[in-house]
């Protein structure tokens, strides 16, 4: 499967994407009731000018502002890219074990969109360079990737 597209949109898949506007729709509600409770609280406290609470909680509301303005962007640039289990490629939405073939260390990585990468859960970002590299390669294959570490040495194992 192919990820051609614009260079202002970005894959995600529809799981990926109802978790994006779950988040967003949380912080728009749930997340701006509460901070402005807590603004209102540090407010009553007495001079602003000397108030952490009051500080905080306006430096607490900028950060997730941003967040909001981020994930709206996303939402924007999200186009549900399908995923599938057939032939032999690492693609959009796949799982594969890959080897470090310096270290031996394999990981197993789901390639996903941006929006939803998290190394910690094993999604791997198709724009990383990492991804891009691996992106479209068969099993047993071997790819060279520059990473802030140094050039590591990849190689697909197998598609789960």
């Amino acid at each position: 499967m192919s990820v051609d597209r614009p260079s202002d949109t970005e894959p995600i898949s529809a799981e990926g994407l109802a978790a994006l506007k779950q988040e967003l729709h949380e912080l728009e509600t749930k997340g701006r009731r509460e901070l402005a409770k807590r603004i209102l609280t540090a407010r009553e406290l007495g001079d602003l000018s000397e108030n952490a609470e009051y500080h905080a909680a306006k430096e607490d509301q900028a950060h997730m502002e941003t967040r909001i303005l981020l994930l709206q962007e996303r939402l924007r640039a999200a186009v549900v890219t399908a995923t599938t289990s057939e032939g032999d490629a690492f693609s959009f939405g796949r799982t594969a074990e890959v080897v470090d073939e310096d270290t031996g260390a394999v990981n197993t990585w789901t390639l996903v969109g941006r929006a939803e990468a998290d190394l910690t859960q094993g999604k791997l970002s198709l724009q990383s360079p990492v991804g891009q590299a691996l992106f479209e390669r068969s099993v047993g294959e071997t790819v060279e990737v520059a990473t802030p570490r140094g050039s590591r040495r990849l190689r697909i194992q197998r598609l789960i």
